[in-house]
């Protein structure tokens, strides 16, 4: 195989690598940003960015126990934002 069609073929691949990352941290920002918007609307992270959404709501350590009809999140008591996080859910529901 010719060298220039293996630098074209690994062009493609990183392209194509390149194009579904950007599209998935598209999809993310979009996703987080209707989180804020809706859920979010009256609580202490309304205007907050992405980032420390992420670092704030989605970064909890919780035990997740699944039963046949329902899904419970255990998290730890000194989670400082249990009460924006219940707000949060109330609100997707």
């Amino acid at each position: 195989m010719p060298a220039r069609s293996v630098c074209r073929s690994n062009l493609l691949r990183t392209m194509r690598a390149n194009q579904l990352r950007l599209r998935l941290a598209s999809f993310a920002y979009v996703l987080m940003s209707a989180l804020r918007r809706l859920c979010l609307s009256g609580t202490k992270l309304a205007n907050a960015t992405c980032g420390t959404i992420r670092l704030k709501r989605l970064k909890i350590g919780a035990q997740v126990k699944i039963s046949v009809r329902r899904v419970l999140f255990s998290m730890a008591s000194a989670f400082p934002y249990v009460h924006e996080f219940a707000a949060a859910c109330a609100a997707l529901t």
